[in-house]
């Protein structure tokens, strides 16, 4: 207490001069002021580290954010990768069958991954985008690079990345391969069975390609499927000899026929048709008449030469008069009709009977079957005929006539059995 209350200090009454008398007081303004500063001291004393403690505080705080913020991102980064992974080699995904059309063919790596991710089959396409730009440019063999097959695809996400777009390449899952001879006159569903019977495709796939895939050939650019035509393709899938892989894309497949047909059918007959004013179309469904109607080859010259003169002249003749049209539909497409089909044989005849009794005025809807090259080339270099009838006797031989009395007369002394 001495300290605080030394008389010599400022602030403290001087002596009294003439009692002698040392009497003290204080200066309100300097004991409060005094008092204050004392606290002060006292206080510095009893927590000198206080600022430090907040710091250390904060410090502690931004560490554990920044942890957390590290594990938070390491946890998406990982979850993310699994999906990649997942996306690649089909890890965890099930083997759920995925139907994947492609109605035209993929130009590009970067599309064929669109078209999986929009089917559900990988979740991280920006990442398998970057993945298959890097695989192609490092190892320029890959496999798995553009093109992409136009076709129905039955894929899951078991098979990776990889395996799904070299399916979509048209690549077979095997190599055995088997060789098929397909004759001129063929129907499509023929040839579909002959293609399922033989295990190159599976039947609902090759139905689905023949009425829904668009295919660049020129031929058959512009075909679209019609309620009026059992097979869009029909007449366009070339007669010949083809070596299939078991287990082949139904696309692959299709093309296969497709390519050869527009290889075949060459820029000298397009001209010769146009010249003619027959539209190639046109002259496929006379040529697929021509190779049902003929016995062979050598009659297909005079019957196209007959049909032509009927097309030419529909106010006297509007019907074709050929029994083969209705026989397509009633003994090649009644059989390949299913109870759950769009459409009857008695609503398809109503487009393809040309009996003369019939309401189809010149040609029928499309061809009747699949013609070669030969009915093809009689019909662009028909016979010199002026008749507008033809018939054949029980061994097949060919006759003509220019009138319908002349007709009946032929028919009457070699055919006596026919209808006509």
């Amino acid at each position: 207490m001495s300290d605080l209350f030394n008389p010599n200090e400022s602030g403290l009454n001087p002596v009294d001069a003439d009692t002698g008398s040392r009497d003290i007081y204080f200066s309100q303004e300097n004991f409060a002021k005094k008092i204050k500063e004392e606290k002060t001291a006292v206080s510095d004393r009893e927590y000198p580290d206080k600022d430090k403690n907040v710091k250390r505080v904060n410090s502690v705080r931004s560490t554990y954010l920044f942890f957390i913020i590290v594990i938070a991102v390491s946890m998406l980064i990982s979850v993310y990768a699994i999906f990649c992974l997942n996306d690649l080699f089909g890890i965890t995904k099930t083997k759920s069958t995925v139907t994947v059309n492609c109605s035209q063919k993929i130009e590009s790596v970067s599309e064929a991954v669109d078209v999986l991710a929009d089917n559900g089959l990988i979740k991280c396409r920006n990442f398998c985008k970057l993945f298959l730009a890097m695989e192609t440019t490092l190892f320029k063999d890959s496999d798995v690079g553009a093109p992409y097959q136009a076709g129905v695809y039955y894929l899951n996400g078991k098979m990776g990345l990889e395996n799904m777009l070299v399916v979509m390449k048209g690549a077979a899952d095997t190599s055995e391969t088997v060789r098929l001879t397909f004759p001129e006159g063929l129907t499509t569903a023929e040839i579909i069975n002959m293609l399922v019977d033989n295990e190159v495709c599976e039947k609902s796939a090759l139905l689905s390609v023949i009425e829904t895939t668009e295919f660049s050939y020129s031929l058959v650019s512009n075909r679209k499927a019609k309620e009026s035509i059992p097979y869009r393709l029909e007449g366009y899938l070339f007669p010949d000899t083809y070596y299939f892989y078991v287990g082949q894309s139904a696309s692959s497949a299709v093309e296969t026929f497709l390519k050869n047909t527009e290889t075949r059918i060459t820029e000298e007959h397009r001209k010769k048709a146009e010249a003619m004013g027959f539209t190639m179309d046109e002259v496929m469904i006379i040529a697929s008449i021509v190779q049902a109607e003929a016995g062979d080859v050598s009659q297909m010259k005079e019957i196209a030469a007959v049909i032509e003169n009927r097309l030419k002249d529909k106010t006297n003749y509007p019907s074709l008069g050929c029994q083969s049209t209705s026989d397509y539909i009633n003994n090649k497409i009644a059989p390949s009709l299913s109870a759950t089909s769009s459409h009857t044989s008695e609503y398809y005849l109503k487009y393809y009977n040309t009996n003369s009794d019939s309401t189809v005025i010149g040609l029928p809807e499309g061809p009747i079957c699949n013609p070669g090259l030969d009915a093809i080339e009689a019909v662009l270099n028909p016979a010199a005929s002026d008749a507008y009838f033809f018939f054949h006797d029980a061994n097949r031989k060919l006759y003509t006539a220019k009138t319908y009395s002349e007709f009946r007369s032929l028919i009457k002394t070699y055919a006596p059995y026919l209808s006509y």
